[in-house]
């Protein structure tokens, strides 16, 4: 069974690399330095008298396809649809003479997803806002957040344009949607190497 499941996953990886679009992680334009551990990804820029910092994990980031409806209609010389990494991401600003750090928790809705042309509309939303203390790693639940679903929209759209100033807006959500997919992608090949490894390991 081992042996099978060895060979299985030997064509396995060879598939995944053949479709693997990047051989290196892709850039994000912008000035953005990339620190990745593990599965997750920390976006770094600077710009004057701030820090900002964009975190995501590529765990769960894969939203769950139809693929019900998918296998029927599909011939069978077709490629499967392109798995895309959608993470929920997590934007802090820092500035350099106060002790509190400005944190908003992104995700990409899951219907907003492939609809081109509709220009006006942010690919990604702000789900939460909050300050945490400056260069603590444990963040309080006892700090105030603010919850964006009953949100004054004009509020919304300054908290919006706010981060668009600072180089987060749908560009950059495009980036790091490709960034993250790119990661995902290695990883699983990873993965699937280890699992070859300890499989054929007796």
């Amino acid at each position: 069974g081992d042996k099978a499941f060895a060979q299985f996953l030997t064509d396995e990886i060879q598939e995944e690399k053949k479709i693997q679009k990047h051989k290196s992680l892709p850039k994000v334009s912008g000035g953005w330095e990339l620190e990745v551990h593990g599965t997750e990804a920390k976006l770094v820029r600077k710009i004057a008298g701030e820090k900002i910092t964009v975190t995501f994990n590529i765990n769960n980031s894969i939203p769950p396809s139809a693929e019900e409806d998918t296998q029927e209609q599909q011939k069978p010389d077709e490629q499967e649809p392109e798995l895309t990494s959608t993470p929920n991401f997590v934007v802090e600003v820092i500035k350099d003479d106060t002790k509190q750090t400005l944190v908003l928790d992104c995700h990409f809705p899951e219907d907003e997803i492939g609809h081109e042309g509709e220009e006006e509309s942010d690919i990604f939303t702000i789900r939460e806002v909050s300050f945490q203390p400056t260069g603590e790693a444990d963040w309080k639940d006892t700090n105030y957040t603010l919850n964006t679903d009953s949100l004054d929209w004009a509020l919304y759209d300054h908290l919006m344009d706010f981060l668009a100033d600072r180089g987060v807006d749908n560009t950059f959500a495009d980036e790091l949607i490709e960034l993250s997919t790119a990661l995902e992608h290695q990883e699983y090949i990873k993965f699937l190497e280890d699992l070859k490894s300890f499989v054929k390991c007796q």
